[in-house]
């Protein structure tokens, strides 16, 4: 695939299944209950034009959802498929939220990348994103199970 190949557009509660598919076969992304078809609608509409997918032929090829609390942007579960990596498509996705994000006033945008996820951490770092390590992410599960 050329990088001309693919088109990016914004990613529609109708792409669920596809992009669902896509992170599960994805090293490095993690699938949780709160990426069940009601918590992603929820999180498309509390967050409109700001999450895009790519495509080419038709088919599904690429993925990142993105969000902000009004002050920071969010960047989630960036996916590839196997046989469109090295293609550009991982970075027009970022570039095209990034923009969508910064058109809203938000300047600043964090992505969590598992330690594990050798290739996640590689792009993140060749895009030129700053690894912090002054910082530690705490998480509690209030309700529901451990796969919150």
């Amino acid at each position: 695939m050329k990088p001309e190949t693919f088109q990016l557009r914004e990613m529609m509660l109708s792409d669920y299944e596809a992009v669902l598919g896509l992170m599960r076969r994805t090293p490095g992304v993690s699938v949780r209950d709160a990426d069940s078809e009601a918590a992603i609608a929820r999180f498309l509409e509390r967050n409109p034009n700001l999450s895009f997918v790519a495509e080419q032929d038709e088919r599904l090829v690429g993925c990142l959802m993105a969000g902000h609390d009004g002050r920071r942007g969010a960047l989630y579960h960036l996916a590839v498929a196997a046989d469109c990596r090295r293609r550009g498509i991982a970075s027009a996705l970022v570039a095209r939220c990034l923009a969508a994000l910064e058109g809203l006033g938000i300047h600043k945008t964090h992505v969590d990348v598992f330690r594990n996820n050798a290739d996640g951490n590689a792009f993140w770092a060749a895009a030129g994103w700053t690894r912090r390590d002054d910082v530690h992410r705490f998480s509690m599960i209030c309700g529901g199970g451990s796969n919150a």
